[in-house]
């Protein structure tokens, strides 16, 4: 991407964010994850989402016209633990880098953690290098690796990040993600 095609905005002034609210944003959502995500998916799969865990779906707006959402559900994993799944994550080409992925993943994650969640998984193609590089920021680590998991016969890396016990009572998602983060450095010394 060259220069010229990145809008030069402040996140933290030119960006809303706002929670999904109904039918009305299912065109918006499906406009954005059909034309940046390299997995096709049908009408029924967002109604899947949205109409089960409208909650956990997030836009970002500059200028009234939405240009990045996350989509996650959240349930009772066969483990027992309570799972939050990041499903879908889309910022255009042009409003990358300045943390709007991020952002959108963190809230999503905030409302994951007020429903009690112990971790939040998904899952990103192994050669997408930036999302992976997003995430592991957050704190996720990758969990494994597989093999050929999409249509285009491309790998991908689950990547999991486990939201301490104690992150449930009073404290925000900056406090527990940086529990998290410690306890995976310290697993991995």
């Amino acid at each position: 991407m060259s220069g010229e095609d990145r809008v030069n905005i402040d996140p933290s002034v030119d960006v809303e964010y706002r929670q999904y609210e109904g039918e009305v944003d299912l065109p918006l959502v499906m406009h954005l994850v059909d034309h940046e995500l390299s997995e096709p998916y049908s009408i029924f799969t967002y109604r899947y989402f949205l109409t089960q865990w409208p909650k956990l779906c997030f836009l970002a707006f500059h200028k009234g016209r939405a240009f990045g959402v996350v989509v996650g559900k959240q349930e009772k994993h066969k483990s027992g633990t309570d799972r939050g799944y990041v499903a879908m994550l889309v910022v255009e080409h042009a409003y990358r880098g300045y943390g709007i992925g991020s952002r959108l993943v963190e809230k999503c994650i905030e409302e994951m953690v007020k429903a009690n969640a112990d971790e939040v998984v998904l899952e990103a193609e192994a050669t997408n290098l930036g999302a992976i590089r997003l995430y592991e920021r957050i704190g996720f680590v990758r969990d494994k690796r597989l093999y050929r998991y999409y249509l285009s016969g491309q790998d991908a890396f689950r990547l999991k990040l486990l939201l301490p016990a104690a992150s449930h009572a009073d404290g925000g998602l900056d406090l527990q993600l940086q529990a998290a983060t410690q306890q995976m450095a310290s697993a991995a010394i």
